[in-house]
């Protein structure tokens, strides 16, 4: 089975696009969105820091998303963490 962030790359590979990823967060991929005409690549946050507790606390896997991922700014093609509603 295709994960959904191997999709996604089909997608941009077959439309001739580029989006940049956050590595090693590949099954928090929830989708693709559009800034204007930019594709970014779309995490689940609520998914990376669960990721990140299995080897620290709540505060410090919230803390390391902070200044270590979400945080981060790659330029235009930056990837978008999307909080839940219910957080």
């Amino acid at each position: 089975d295709m994960t959904d962030l191997q999709r996604i790359n089909e997608r941009l590979e077959a439309a001739g696009e580029e989006a940049l990823g956050a590595d090693g967060y590949d099954d928090c991929v929830i989708g693709l969105a559009y800034q204007h005409t930019r594709p970014l690549i779309v995490y689940s946050k609520k998914k990376v820091i669960e990721r990140l507790m299995e080897d620290m606390s709540r505060d410090d896997a919230e803390e390391f998303f902070q200044f270590n991922i979400g945080g981060t700014y790659l330029g235009a093609g930056t990837p978008l963490f999307m909080e839940d509603m219910d957080e």
